[in-house]
């Protein structure tokens, strides 16, 4: 700990974002970067606490004290060392984490400006790749055993990653036409540019890991081994279905899931060639998104770059508590509180508490959305809270929803002893960081198995 004495004179300081003016009109990064001095500054806020609860709290186990240190010190490669032991891509997560590390770090609960240990994450690996600490690590021994895994999204990457360096080879199944599952085709490009993930695939093929694109691979084809020599399968394959919305005028035109919206805009950013017919835009039109989470927020940034009218979102859970601590899940848990993104800041009418009660449209295309605010209250027997209506219905003008309501954990059948499940594809939807932490378990016990199996 360089400066015990820096969280007491040193704010916290973000980089934030660009000009709500400026960065609508285009799909580039929001998120602008500190300079070298201020960002080894924010490091050096970093208490080096006795118990570490950033460490306990971060799925990867990531060591923030130690490679904060090393960063305010100036030893970028030995912060990068300390980062990259926890961390297979943490280009992945200091962009789109919500730093679980942050809400549990000390300095959060003594003065709510904890330490910027997300963007000192990202500062730490762009560096890295900025000065030539990364280089391929290419195994010096292969083991002769084979593993294939399906679904090259944040888990199957972790897991393909941490196999190939254990002396495995390596091949990865993907159904789309490029790697990061909901990296590329789910999170938009203003949060997470695209090159980023190219560049770090470029390095795993120079690792000696085989990338198989347009091949999907399902459920009961993995029964009777599709993988042909394969020694072990790891299915990491997501969580593909999303959350529907049964309500009359469901089928109208004008009514998608999200990921309709932001994979196909992705695509599109890419270079793609699909059909104008095809193409879901939100130009000229009131929007309405339905769900309140993340998902959501990145459907409102995708749709005022398209050049939307308005948007609204609605959610049909309470609004959260405001400000900083939330009662029901104090520190050093993750706060379920309000939470504004960048998105949001660039315009949209947020409700709370409403049901979807209808689609409405002419001539089979969608004019509005039927609503109506409901209230929750006790449920006498227990368990769920009751859902109870409240006013009157209304109609919501809209010809575009986008239903970001989640998604459905998927269930599985009985796998042979050499198929292993991780990530969402296990435990439901979640973040990526835990995706991460689950493929690297997962290969963990690919390579207990396989050792016991000699």
């Amino acid at each position: 700990m360089g400066n015990p004495k820096a969280f007491l004179e040193i704010h916290r300081q973000e980089a934030g974002y660009r000009p709500v003016h400026d960065r609508i009109h285009d799909f580039g990064e929001v998120e602008q970067t500190l300079s070298t001095r201020e960002r080894r500054l924010q490091a050096s806020r970093c208490m080096d606490c006795g118990v570490p609860f950033c460490h306990w709290a971060c799925p990867l186990g990531n060591k923030a004290p130690e490679w904060n240190d090393a960063l305010y010190k100036g030893d970028w490669e030995l912060a990068f060392r300390l980062l990259t032991s926890t961390n297979p891509f943490p280009e992945f997560t200091g962009r789109i984490c919500p730093a679980l590390c942050e809400k549990a770090c000390v300095l959060n609960r003594f003065n709510h400006e904890p330490t910027t240990n997300r963007e000192d994450e990202c500062a730490i690996i762009e560096g890295a790749f900025r000065e030539g600490y990364i280089q391929p690590r290419v195994p010096a021994v292969r083991n002769g055993k084979t593993v294939a895994v399906i679904g090259a999204g944040p888990a199957g990457l972790a897991a393909a990653d941490a196999l190939n360096q254990m002396g495995y080879t390596v091949t990865v199944f993907e159904k789309n036409e490029a790697a990061g599952g909901l990296l590329r085709y789910g999170i938009p490009n203003f949060k997470l540019n695209k090159a980023v993930i190219d560049r770090r695939i470029r390095l795993m093929e120079q690792e000696g890991i085989v990338f198989r694109y347009g091949e999907d691979v399902e459920c009961a084809a993995i029964i009777s081994q599709p993988t042909g020599q394969a020694d072990a399968v790891v299915l990491a394959t997501g969580t593909p279905t999303a959350r529907d919305l049964p309500v009359p005028g469901r089928q109208l035109k004008g009514v998608h899931f999200a990921l309709e919206l932001l994979a196909q805009q992705n695509r599109l950013l890419a270079g793609a060639d699909i059909p104008a017919a095809e193409r879901i835009s939100a130009k000229g039109k009131d929007v309405l998104v339905i769900g309140g989470g993340d998902t959501g927020s990145d459907c409102i940034g995708t749709a005022h770059r398209q050049g939307c009218r308005s948007v609204t979102q609605i959610e049909i859970m309470p609004r959260p508590v405001e400000g900083p601590d939330d009662p029901q899940n104090p520190w050093p848990d993750y706060p379920r509180t309000l939470k504004t993104t960048s998105s949001h800041e660039e315009g949209c009418t947020r409700r709370w508490n409403i049901n979807t009660l209808e689609f409405l449209g002419k001539d089979g295309r969608l004019t509005g959305v039927k609503v109506l605010e409901i209230d929750w209250q006790p449920n006498p027997a227990g368990g769920r809270p009751l859902m109870v209506e409240k006013g009157k219905p209304e109609v919501v003008k809209a010809e575009l929803v986008l239903l970001a309501m989640g998604f459905l954990k998927p269930e599985h059948p009985e796998y042979a002893e050499n198929v292993f499940v991780c990530g969402d594809a296990r435990n439901g939807a979640s973040l990526v960081v835990r995706a991460m932490a689950s493929g690297i378990e997962t290969a963990r016990r690919v390579d207990e198995y396989l050792r016991s199996t000699k």
